[in-house]
Formats: structure tokens, sequence, C-alpha cells
């Protein structure tokens, strides 16, 4: 029984961690064939359109049948966080996202991302969602972590430098001489790119930081991800008429734009959305935006056998403080967490001393045996501490109760 309590408190552990390392390849796939969409002609205006559309379609059925009797009423406050959510992340994380990656490279584009956590720790405490102590260490890697990520973006922004080969790509480029590598992106596209980037992965931070706070109003995931969705849908549609003014940009056939739709409609929409606001209402959301780097590892060797991508020191070097900076903030964040759960660990044996009389000790265990059963009830880990404390009243109980039989 011990071994199997140890296995299933080991999986409810790793659950947040597989669930986000499962979303970067999901992420990393979409770049790529969002990549080849593009460089084929696609509007990216109309790829967030058929993107989210599909999301909803994949979503929806899921979420009218399984949260049916749990999904809270919606109010207009609701609705208008709701719509904000969908602003920032359908249109606007999205569309420039695209534009960004249309200029530079999917490598590239998934290494600016890397500034997320930062972006996400920023806001975080601008709503005083994260308290900012600078007299104590988590705090300070935090800042220093943000302002070292800041400054890997500014250096891949304003710096390119020489292509690296790598020697993988020497093979290929030797026997691939007709591949598209003349298809070089312009230092000023590049840096224009990078700025499209930067706004996109801004927009994607307060979506993290917003969607945060709607969860605990509207706790019902994955209705909350088909309405996020669905506004989106709507609200890219109106973005794509005023910005696109051919009828034949919304054409799409039996080819690589509809795999870049629904591929990214249903996997990096959809179900991401969905296990991204689990992640986020379990761990917060700075752990949820922690796997970034993963994407770009699995980007940069995909991108280089799939588009015979080029990689430059300036990413390179700007790619490796961004991850630095990113887990410094990391850190802080443990830290922090770590210090908290010592906290609420602390406070039931405190409360233990002070117990005087046969009754009280009686209503305190009780009090801690509801609170026990609704954490396991929640699928929720209990430390081995706060176990050995219940043991140990329930004990103090037996010794009381057969005190009194006994007098």
């Amino acid at each position: 029984m011990d071994g199997q309590s140890c296995c299933a408190k080991f999986l409810q552990t790793c659950k947040p961690y597989v669930a986000m390392i499962s979303l970067q390849f999901g992420y990393a796939g979409m770049n790529i064939i969002t990549k080849v969409s593009l460089n084929h002609g696609m509007s990216h205006y109309v790829l967030v359109v058929y993107r989210h559309a599909f999301a909803t379609l994949s979503i929806a059925p899921f979420a009218l049948i399984l949260e049916r009797k749990v999904r809270p009423k919606m109010t207009f406050w609701v609705f208008v966080q709701i719509f904000v959510l969908a602003l920032l992340g359908p249109v606007i994380d999205q569309n420039f996202y695209y534009a960004g990656l249309k200029y530079t490279s999917p490598t590239f584009s998934c290494a600016m991302s890397n500034m997320l956590p930062a972006m996400t720790f920023v806001l975080a405490v601008i709503f005083r969602m994260e308290k900012l102590h600078m007299k104590k260490i988590r705090c300070q890697a935090k800042v220093v972590g943000t302002v070292v990520t800041v400054a890997g973006a500014m250096l891949m922004t304003l710096y390119k430098g020489p292509i690296l080969e790598m020697i993988w790509t020497k093979y290929l480029h030797a026997h691939q001489p007709n591949s598209d590598t003349s298809a070089v992106p312009s230092d000023q596209d590049w840096f224009k790119g990078s700025i499209f980037l930067i706004i996109a992965t801004l927009a994607w931070a307060s979506l993290f930081v917003l969607q945060a706070k709607t969860i605990k109003m509207y706790d019902a995931p994955l209705s909350l991800t088909t309405l996020i969705c669905f506004v989106g849908t709507l609200q890219a549609i109106v973005v794509t008429f005023v910005m696109e003014h051919k009828t034949s940009v919304w054409s799409i056939g039996w080819d690589m734009n509809l795999l870049a739709a629904a591929y990214a409609g249903i996997v990096s929409s959809s179900i991401a959305y969905y296990v991204q606001g689990l992640v986020i209402q379990i761990r917060g959301p700075v752990f949820a935006s922690a796997f970034c780097p993963l994407v770009m590892i699995i980007v940069a060797i995909m991108g280089s056998f799939i588009l015979a991508e080029n990689i430059y020191l300036g990413s390179v070097v700007g790619s490796v403080l961004i991850v630095i900076g990113l887990y410094s903030v990391l850190w802080g964040k443990h830290k922090e967490n770590k210090e908290k759960k010592e906290r609420e660990v602390m406070e039931l044996p405190v409360a233990l001393k002070s117990i005087e009389g046969n009754g009280k000790i009686i209503e305190v265990v009780e009090i801690d045996e509801v609170e026990f059963e609704k954490a396991s009830a929640n699928n929720r880990m209990v430390s081995s501490l706060d176990q050995t404390v219940i043991a140990v009243a329930l004990q103090m109980q037996d010794k009381a109760n057969e005190t009194t039989q006994k007098n």
C-alpha cells in the first residue's frame, strides 16, 4: 500500500511537468508547419481565423458535455475578461507572432518567446500577484533574471552575427543544393520581426496573468477555453476584413495551409489553452511559462533538418542569456513556493500546542480530518509532516477518551 501511495503521489507531482513538456513538442511542430505555410503565401490573418475556428469546433463538444453541470453563471465582468483574453491571445499575440515568424525564423521566434517568464513576472508584480522583497535572495534572483533576459532579447534583435554551421546542416546543404536558402530575411526585416515577436510575447504574458484571475471566477476550464477561442475567431474575422481586401486570401485547399490551420487550432490552441489553464490553476502563471527553452531546442533541430534553417551567432548568444535569465527567475519562484509550503506546514503544529481540554482536542482534530479528506478528494499532495501531526492528534484524542472512561 505504501508503495502504491508513493507511486500515486509521484505521478500526481509529475502531471504538470509532463503536461507542459508535451505542449512544447506541440508548439515546436506548429512553428515548423506554420513557417512552411507562410512561405507558401498564406496570410497570417486568415491563418489566425481558421486556427481558432478549428480550436472552437474541436473543444466545444467536450465543454458542453463534461461541464454542463458545473459551468458557472456567465456575468458581465467575466464576459469582459473573456473578451480581453481573446483579444490578447488569438488576435494580438497570434498575429504579431506569425508576422514575426514570417520575417525571421522558427528558432529565432522560439528563442524570443523565452522572454515570457520575465515579462509574466513583471506584470505579476505590477498587478500584485507577486510580492517583491529585495532583501531576499529569491527576489534578487527574479530581478536579475529579468534584466538578463531582456539583455539577451536586445542582443538577438540588434546583433545578427555570422552563420553557424552545424555538422548535420553541412551534410544537408551538400546533398540539397536546390533547397530554398536564398529566401534569407534582410536586416530590416529581421529587426521588424524581432519587434513583432516582443509585442506578441508581451500580449502572451498579459494573457497568462489575466487567465490566472479569470479561471478563479469562471472555474470551468473547457468552457473558458471554448469561449476564448470562439470570441477570438470573431475578433480575428473583423481584423482580417480590415487588413485583407482580397477575397482570394480566404481560399484554402487540401494542402499545407489546411494542415497548418488544423494543427495549430486543435493542438496549439484548444488543447494548449485547456492544459495551460489547468497548470496555471495548480502551479501559477510563472511555472506555466517555464518550459519555453525546450521548444527552442526542438525547433532548432527540426528547422535545420526540414527547412535548412540558418542559425546565427547573435541568436545563439542571445538565447543563452535568455535561458540563464529564465532559470534565474524560475529558481526564485521555486524558493518562494518552498517557503510558502513550509509556512503552511508550520501553522498546524502551532495550533495543536494551544489545545487544552478533551473537547477542544476533538474539535481541532475533526477540522483537520475534514481538511485532509478535502485535500485527498481534490488530488492534492499532503506532506508526511501533515500526516504525522494528524496521527499524533488522533492518538492524543484516543488517550483522552480512555482517561475519560476510566474516570
